[in-house]
């Protein structure tokens, strides 16, 4: 998603752009393993470029999704505590969500919860109207056809196997599943490889430990229809400090389907199957704000893993975008940590690379 973003923003003013994509289509790791929320940019430290390409991601993301008919829907969260100690943390989110520029966020107490939604229990919640859901196939396909109608090229089946600085930019080489491998040259490099950003990175010449990514993986559950019904809205507990994610929420589909997750655990690999062993964990984390849910109504839907700059227990990371002038790779452009509100962000992130790479001119 962020390559794809990135390519159809540069193509409204460079020429010969190629994305090289090692898995047979595109979107087919972290820009689908998500839960395709548009988020309002509450969580992230003020002037961070998580907060800042989120606030202004969304805005642009809505106006795509309007102009570009892609199935969206501005369903509206609420970020729910259910005992004291959590409304002292929801009222401190409160306050961050406001720092950041996010202007419509209401503080709501439990009657005022009741009228939105009678079937969830809490204290207090955040009340997010701006968070919003969207077809993420549908968005990425756009963009492939926004990118190629500017005569852009994707070549598919083909991984990065090396990167060689030359004079006036890069040789880089790929290996092609069917045509075995070849050599271009390249004035500008953009890194936007997710998963493997680091490596990728590495590959180039940087090797340091702050751009080395730790795999964190997420499990979702599907809830069964007829629970679905129970909730309008996404449905996020306060998240906790000592945990990789926002913690297990309620998130409704475009179809109306219910799904929870995702939890975090780090790991050392790319895996995407599901422990079915979680099931129990899953319906105690939500129980206390869903109580209509029954351990029986879960069932495994699907994984992910984020690409976090940050480990266990580690401090904030911000999203790592940086051009790599100072490395003695000019035209060098790394994205790597890109991982939520990445969704959100993608379009600002991408008007923000474009002008990383028209300054190099």
């Amino acid at each position: 998603m962020i390559g794809l973003a990135i390519a159809a923003e540069l193509s409204k003013v460079c020429n010969d752009i190629f994305v090289i994509e090692k898995n047979l289509s595109f979107g087919q790791e972290t820009s689908s393993r998500n839960s395709e929320v548009i988020h309002a940019g509450i969580y992230y430290p003020k002037d961070s470029l998580k907060a800042k390409t989120c606030i202004e991601g969304k805005e642009l993301l809505y106006d795509f999704c309007q102009k570009n008919n892609i199935c969206h829907k501005k369903i509206g969260k609420l970020i729910v505590a259910i005992d004291g100690n959590e409304v002292k943390d929801l009222e401190q989110l409160f306050k961050r969500g406001l720092e950041n520029g996010v202007e419509d966020l209401k503080f709501l107490g439990k009657k005022e919860i009741t009228q939105l939604e009678p079937h969830i229990k809490a204290e207090a919640a955040i009340y997010s109207p701006s968070t919003g859901i969207l077809d993420t196939h549908s968005f990425m396909g756009n963009l492939v056809a926004d990118f190629k109608s500017r005569q852009g090229e994707i070549a598919y089946n083909t991984e990065l196997t090396g990167i060689d600085k030359i004079k006036d930019g890069f040789k880089v080489s790929v290996e092609d599943k069917q045509e075995g491998g070849f050599n271009f040259i390249t004035g500008i490099l953009i890194n936007a490889a997710g998963l493997n950003s680091d490596k990728v990175a590495k590959i180039a010449g940087i090797e340091r430990d702050d751009y080395r990514l730790k795999y964190c993986k997420g499990d979702y559950f599907r809830v069964t229809n007829n629970k679905a019904k129970f909730i309008n809205r996404l449905i996020y507990p306060v998240p906790k400090e000592d945990r990789a994610g926002l913690g297990i929420h309620a998130t409704l589909d475009l179809a109306g389907s219910l799904r929870l997750g995702p939890d975090d655990e780090y790991v050392k690999t790319i895996d995407y199957s599901i422990d079915n062993t979680k099931k129990k964990v899953f319906y105690e984390s939500v129980r206390g704000f869903l109580p209509f849910i029954e351990e029986s109504d879960i069932y495994p839907d699907m994984s992910g893993i984020r690409p976090k700059l940050q480990g266990p227990g580690e401090d904030f990371r911000d999203f790592l975008i940086k051009e790599e002038t100072g490395s003695g790779l000019k035209g060098l452009v790394n994205l790597i940590g890109i991982e939520s509100p990445g969704l959100t962000s993608c379009l600002s992130i991408a008007r923000m690379v474009k002008n990383m790479v028209i300054n190099l001119f």
